[in-house]
């Protein structure tokens, strides 16, 4: 494949250029901490009879008071790597593998910084300032500059240290806290002070193999974070993050301050189900098989797919029905399809599953869990599907006293991820919320949910002689019967009846807004007409918001995409998937369809009704709990007086 025009290869002669100096600050460099303390006391250095090992020098001269006194002490990060196994003295393949990789991560940092210096001109005024012709007009500029460097080379170096250390990661996981030493004079000083607070991690916590791996890589997740988060508000960094660096000889790309991760699909051991063992469900089954054919549409190289271009891609939905109804057949069909499509094009599948496992009582620990989960998924070198099932009991509702601390720290997270300032929707993954009881889950994390998918079960004669049918199995003799059998789930045909009982709303309180406006103004065949009647839900249901509106429009431009991609351009890759970017947006833009004033009215009422279902479901459970305390606090008194009067 050619590389995008945004895509810059760095060469490996200028990484293996900085491999000297990479080797020179593992075996040894003195650093100063600056912000953080050690945690491990450094070993006394002998020294000469009569000279004092007292306590520091503290200077009394004004204003040098508060600078650190502390000696610069020798960090030897290969000495360290080769004693973490104990009292062997040979080195292992796995320690060798860090020191390796440590190497390499450094000297690709080197380059990007060089790289970066040489864009923005920072190599030039570096000279200038050695041999002082630097002006002091530029001396703002020239700080800033090296500020962004020094970003750019801590970023780069934790992240290619977690994607190369990646395939050796085993199921031992390290908690290496914050990250404080984050300098940012200087490049050179910023690895320097990173390489220091590794140093003192490996020291406190990697005491074998597997926790040396886990203890880097936990660090360079943090150093990552960290970095991330100062770069928010760094000046002069668009020459770093307006260019995709691509290391050929690790598959290494860099692209801001975006961790890459390793291309590697989780293999699936789950019962697959196939469409027609879907019974009932139609719209719910037909949105879900035309979302996986969506996300296959994403082209690697441009790292976006022309679904989400133009509207109509599914980033978030929920999947919501009473139990039994088939939520778990329905996430075991897509993710069996998406899975077959990827296996036909050679394409890498994730599939992750947020559980009941994610909750922890230590502070901060769901939320962490809970964002592995978002950005294992989103990983844009891979296809993703994440689900969320039970989101009720997962994340907490913002108020609820019963709501426990982990969950709403994953409630926050996943509000962030869906839709926040930061959320970048590329098209190569999707993510499902199921819940038995959706009314209990958080009303503005529920609006989030860009589509959603009434999994209501099987509904009529024939979606019951089906399933009988499907669940007996072959070991019976038991004639079929007067039955066309599976006729009934023929998608389309199903489809279709679905969507048009959508045309009157089909829950009582929203009846009652549509008719009432119907009556004041007549057919809804206008844009005018339609907001008045989305005016009149919003008063009768407050948390009918500008985000409900999104989610209606996005959700007829689905519509607008009403079409399955041929099942020859998934099965034969060349004829669509292989094709380059623009092809494929072609392909797609001749099959879309124009928006009609039924096709709004019908997604109007689809998310008004899911929504007054919701709160008439919620508003009767409230009712239902008050009522019943109401009860015990009468039956208690009269019990509480029965026992006074005898």
């Amino acid at each position: 494949m050619s590389l995008p025009a945004d895509r810059m290869e760095l060469r490996e002669e200028e990484i293996r250029a900085h491999y000297a100096a990479a080797a020179a600050m593992l075996e040894g460099i003195d650093h100063t901490p600056r912000i953080a303390k050690a945690k491990v006391a450094a070993e006394a250095v002998e020294r000469s009879p009569g000279v004092s090992t007292g306590r520091r020098f503290r200077s009394t001269t004004p204003g040098l008071v508060t600078r650190s006194t502390a000696r610069p002490e020798g960090v030897h990060l290969i000495a360290r790597i080769e004693a973490s196994d104990g009292d062997d003295p040979i080195v292992s393949p796995l320690q060798a593998t860090v020191l390796h990789t440590l190497r390499r991560a450094l000297a690709i940092s080197l380059a990007v910084a060089e790289a970066y210096g040489g864009q923005t001109g920072l190599t030039a005024m570096k000279k200038q300032n050695l041999e002082a012709a630097l002006g002091a007009d530029r001396a703002e500029a020239f700080a800033e500059l090296l500020a962004a460097e020094a970003l750019v080379a801590l970023s780069v170096f934790a992240n290619a240290t977690s994607f190369l250390l990646a395939p050796h990661a085993g199921e031992v996981s390290v908690e290496v806290g914050r990250v404080e030493e984050v300098l940012t004079d200087n490049a050179m000083l910023a690895l320097h002070g990173a390489l220091w607070e590794l140093d003192q991690n490996i020291a406190l916590m990697a005491d074998d193999e597997a926790r040396l791996v886990a203890t880097v890589m936990a660090f360079a997740e943090q150093l990552m974070e960290q970095v991330a988060l100062r770069a928010q508000t760094a000046p002069r960094l668009s020459p770093f993050t307006g260019v995709n660096y691509h290391v050929a000889a690790d598959d290494l790309a860099i692209s801001g301050f975006t961790p890459s991760r390793k291309a590697r699909g989780t293999r699936l051991t789950m019962s697959f189900k196939k469409p027609h063992e879907v019974v009932g469900n139609h719209i719910a089954k037909y949105q879900a098989m035309k979302l996986a054919k969506m996300l296959m549409a994403y082209d690697f190289d441009r790292k976006l797919n022309p679904f989400a271009e133009l509207g109509g891609f599914i980033f978030t939905f929920m999947g919501d029905g009473k139990p039994g109804t088939g939520k778990t057949t329905l996430i075991r069909m897509m993710a069996g399809l998406i899975n077959g499509y990827c296996e036909v094009a050679g394409y890498p599948f994730r599939y992750q599953n947020l559980s009941t496992e994610s909750i922890d009582s230590y502070q901060g620990k769901s939320a962490q869990n809970a964002k592995a989960f978002i950005n294992t998924v989103l990983d844009p070198n891979v296809i993703g599907f994440g689900t969320i099932d039970d989101i009720d009991q997962l994340a907490g509702k913002r108020g609820d006293r019963q709501s426990s601390a982990g969950q709403l720290e994953i409630t926050a997270v996943l509000m962030e991820s869906f839709s926040g300032a930061n959320t970048v929707v590329r098209g190569n993954c999707t993510f499902g919320m199921f819940s038995n009881y959706p009314e209990n889950v958080d009303d503005a994390l529920r609006q989030r949910a860009g589509a959603r998918f009434l999994v209501d079960g099987p509904q009529t004669r024939e979606d019951y002689i089906d399933i009988l049918h499907l669940l007996m199995g072959k070991n019976h003799a038991i004639p079929l019967g007067d039955h066309e059998l599976y006729a009934a789930q023929e998608i389309k045909r199903a489809v279709a009846a679905s969507f048009a009982r959508h045309a009157r709303p089909r829950e009582e309180g929203l009846e009652r807004v549509f008719e009432r406006v119907a009556k004041d103004i007549g057919k809804l065949n206008t844009i005018a007409k339609l907001g008045t009647y989305l005016k009149a839900i919003q008063e009768a249901d407050e948390r009918f918001t500008g985000r409900a509106i999104k989610n209606i429009t996005d959700a007829i431009k689905v519509r607008a995409m009403d079409f399955e991609l041929p099942d020859e351009w998934m099965e034969e890759p060349e004829v669509f998937l292989f094709q380059p970017y623009d092809v494929k947006k072609a392909m797609i833009e001749e099959l879309r369809q124009p928006i009609t004033v039924d096709m709004v009215i019908q997604e109007i009422n689809r998310y008004a009704d899911s929504e007054f279902r919701y709160a008439d479901t919620s508003d009767e459970a409230a009712i239902e709990r008050m009522a019943r305390d109401f009860r015990l606090t009468a039956e208690a008194k009269r019990r509480y007086l029965a026992g006074k009067v005898g």
